[in-house]
């Protein structure tokens, strides 16, 4: 039998749209997986499992009917407590908003929910998402699935956790320096920090702010190659959005094809530390890599930018850009 929770997220869309497996099931086994492992990892700290299987029902229904299925049809995910979400509570890791309900949608919820996935819930992050690790006030810490006395990373670390757990099929997550990527690599998971612009964030205290991006997370590159295509787009609202219009694709595994490419020429360039102090032992895992890169074929060029200062002024634009934000929530409340 299928395991629904272990399948990636690639292989269980195709489940869904041949209809070996329903929505219904796909949400059902979720749901149960949360309630057996979140008690102790503490990932999913608002939960709408009620709407889900609301949603997976109707799913079911419309693709029975012939209808068309989303990319992202019947697949489980949440989304982190700093994206608003209508008619959900979304407290930004803060007792200040503990019992905050927006009426809206984020764009990327709007995106993911238009695309047929169904979401479950919040995903636990630090307060406001400022730290590195995920702990806050309201919720407490979300534990590493892997051993619950270590951190799971911030500050999408709750979305991480979920989906190294099993308890989701996909994420979405947001880095503004390094909150994508520092949890996946705690949960070995795969978090990817788009260009700005590639995945428009509305709605936005600062439409110029391109430090911080909203991007995916899954459990392999294909998955989060799967909800990149979902999530990304030009928005006219958003001055500094992207163009270019995401991969027309007519079936989930049709991202397999646009993961093959020839990498030959391809330059690359490689640092092993970017000048920065690295831990040894994050560098000798690192350090394959580069061989991997030529053996593709392309064009490894060792070089480390200068970035003297360069955490100095990411504190200061970070607590101003946290100010306008708080200014902003509160303006709103």
């Amino acid at each position: 039998m299928t395991d629904l929770c272990g399948s990636d997220a690639v292989a269980l869309a195709g489940l869904l749209r041949s209809r070996e497996v329903s929505a219904r099931e796909v949400v059902a086994a979720h749901i149960k997986r949360i309630e057996e492992v979140d008690p102790v990892v503490n990932a999913v700290v608002t939960r709408t499992f009620n709407q889900a299987l609301a949603k997976a029902a109707a799913a079911d229904d419309a693709l029975a009917r012939g209808e068309q299925p989303g990319l992202l049809h019947g697949l489980p995910v949440a989304h982190k407590d700093l994206v608003e979400t209508a008619g959900v509570r979304t407290t930004f890791g803060s007792p200040l908003f503990a019992e905050h309900v927006p009426d809206r949608d984020a764009l990327i919820v709007s995106r993911m929910s238009g695309a047929g996935a169904i979401s479950l819930g919040k995903t636990n992050t630090p307060e406001f998402g400022a730290g590195s690790h995920t702990v806050n006030p309201l919720f407490g810490a979300t534990r590493n699935p892997y051993d619950p006395g270590r951190s799971s990373g911030g500050s999408s670390g709750g979305a991480a956790a979920a989906l190294a757990a099993r308890m989701l099929a996909l994420a979405d997550g947001s880095d503004l320096g390094g909150s994508l990527r520092n949890p996946a690599s705690f949960c070995n998971v795969v978090g990817l920090r788009p260009s700005p612009g590639r995945v428009p964030s509305w709605p936005v205290t600062d439409v110029a702010d391109w430090l911080g991006v909203e991007g995916p997370m899954g459990r392999t590159v294909a998955d989060v190659a799967l909800l990149l295509a979902a999530i990304s787009g030009p928005d006219p609202r958003v001055p500094l959005a992207l163009d270019s219009p995401p991969p027309a694709l007519s079936d989930p595994a049709e991202i397999i094809g646009l993961l093959t490419r020839d990498m030959r020429g391809v330059r690359v360039a490689w640092s092993a530390d970017l000048g920065l102090p690295v831990d040894p032992v994050v560098r000798a895992v690192l350090a394959p890599a580069r061989q991997v890169l030529t053996d593709l074929g392309c064009e490894v060029i060792d070089a480390t930018p200068d970035l003297a200062g360069a955490n100095e002024g990411f504190r200061i634009w970070r607590e101003r850009g946290l100010e306008r934000q708080a200014r902003a929530r509160n303006n709103d409340g």
